[in-house]
C-alpha cells in the first residue's frame, strides 16, 4: 500500500453510456481519505469526450464545458499519482474501473502513434501521457452491499446508500438536482462513496478485487479473468434444454444475476467445471438463471425478470450450488 496518511481513494465518474468499449468519460471526481473518513487530496475534471456527450440533464455540463475541456490524456498522469498504490473505492467497479482502463489505454495508444510519427520526421522527443493506474486493490461497494445481504432494487448510488444506512437524497432526477452545479454534485457523490465504504467496512466483509485478476469483457467492463474466460469457453456438450426434474446436465447454459449473496465467480467456476456453459447474456437458449431475488422475496429485475418472462427456471445461489454438486464431474 502507498506510504500515505490517506491510503484510500474514492472515484465517481460520469460517462456517455455504461459500456467502456463504446462510451467515453465525461467527468471524474476523486478524493483520497483515511479509515476515519478524513479527506486528503482532491481531484475534479470535465473531460472532452470527442463525441456527443448527450443531454445536459444527465451529467450537468453544457456543450461549451466539454468544448473547452482537455482530453482525458491531459489528466492521466495526475490520476496515476492519485490512484497508484492506494485502495480504489468505486460504486460499480466493472463500469468505473472499466472506463479508467479503457480511457488510459486509448490515451497511451494515441501517444504511441504520435511518437512513431515523430520518429519518421526525425523528431526524437517522445510524448508520455502516463499509464493505466495501478491501485493496490479495488473495492466494489454495490457488490459489497449484495454480499452483506442487501437487495438493491435500484442499483444507483443514492438508493444503495440509503439501503446500507447512509443518508441520501432519492436517486430519481429532480428539478433540485438539475440546479446543482456538476462539480458540486460529483463531489457530493464521491463523499457519499467514502461514507458508504466506512459503513460497509464496519458491518461485514468487503468485495475487493486485485486489478491483476481483472480483464475486459466484450463491452469493456472489467470483470474477473475467470468470468471473462468462462464466457469465451466453448460448450463441452450440446445444450439439452431447460432445467427440469432430472437436474442439471452437461451442456446446459446458465447465467448468474448480480443479486446473489454468494461470490458469483465461485458459482460460475463450479458450473463450468461441471460441464455447464456460462453466458453473460440471457437468451432463449438459457437453461437456468441464478438469482437470489425469489428466495429473498424481492422484486424480479434484470436477468431474473427476463428469465421469468421467458419461462426459464430461476434458482437461488445455494440451490444452484447444490444442483452442480449433484452432477457428475465434466470429462
Amino acid at each position: 500500500m502507498i506510504e500515505s496518511d490517506y491510503p484510500f481513494v474514492a472515484v465517481f465518474a460520469q460517462a456517455t453510456g455504461i459500456h467502456p468499449a463504446t462510451g467515453r468519460l465525461l467527468t471524474i471526481d476523486a478524493v483520497s481519505f483515511d479509515d476515519a473518513g478524513r479527506v486528503g487530496e482532491e481531484f475534479h475534471a470535465v473531460v472532452n469526450p470527442g463525441t456527443d456527450a448527450g443531454p445536459a440533464h444527465t451529467h450537468g455540463c453544457s456543450p461549451h464545458d466539454f468544448a473547452q475541456a482537455p482530453r482525458f490524456s491531459r489528466y492521466l498522469k495526475t490520476l496515476d499519482k492519485l490512484i497508484d498504490g492506494r485502495v480504489l473505492v468505486t460504486h460499480d467497479s466493472p463500469v468505473t474501473w472499466g472506463f479508467l482502463v479503457s480511457e488510459a489505454r486509448r490515451a497511451m495508444n494515441a501517444a504511441a502513434r504520435a511518437n512513431r510519427s515523430r520518429r519518421g520526421r526525425g523528431n526524437k522527443r517522445r510524448q508520455r501521457v502516463g499509464h493505466v493506474p495501478k491501485p493496490e486493490s479495488i473495492v466494489d461497494l454495490l457488490a459489497t452491499a449484495r454480499r452483506q445481504g442487501h437487495v438493491p432494487v435500484d442499483p444507483r448510488i443514492n438508493a444503495v446508500a440509503s439501503l446500507v444506512g447512509v443518508e441520501s437524497a432519492p436517486p430519481e432526477a429532480s428539478v433540485a438536482r438539475r440546479a446543482v452545479p456538476e462539480e458540486e454534485f460529483s463531489r457530493g457523490q464521491t463523499l457519499k462513496l467514502v461514507a458508504m465504504y466506512l459503513q460497509l467496512a464496519e458491518s461485514g466483509p468487503l468485495a475487493s478485487f486485485d486489478p491483476a485478476d481483472l480483464a475486459p469483457d466484450q463491452f469493456g467492463l472489467q470483470r474477473s479473468s475467470l468470468r471473462v474466460d468462462a464466457e469465451k469457453a466453448p460448450a463441452v456438450a450440446e445444450n439439452p434444454g431447460v432445467l427440469g426434474e432430472s437436474g442439471l446436465r452437461k451442456g446446459m447454459e446458465f447465467v448468474v444475476s448480480d443479486d446473489v449473496a454468494a461470490d458469483p465467480d465461485e458459482l460460475i467456476d463450479a458450473g463450468v467445471r461441471a460441464g455447464l456453459t456460462y453466458r453473460e447474456k440471457l437468451t432463449r437458449e438459457t437453461s437456468v438463471a441464478v438469482s437470489d431475488a425469489v428466495v429473498r422475496g424481492a422484486e424480479l429485475r434484470g436477468k431474473a425478470m427476463h428469465a421469468h418472462r421467458k419461462d426459464i427456471p430461476v434458482v437461488d445461489g445455494e440451490e444452484f450450488a447444490r444442483l452442480v454438486g449433484a452432477m457428475e464431474p465434466a470429462g
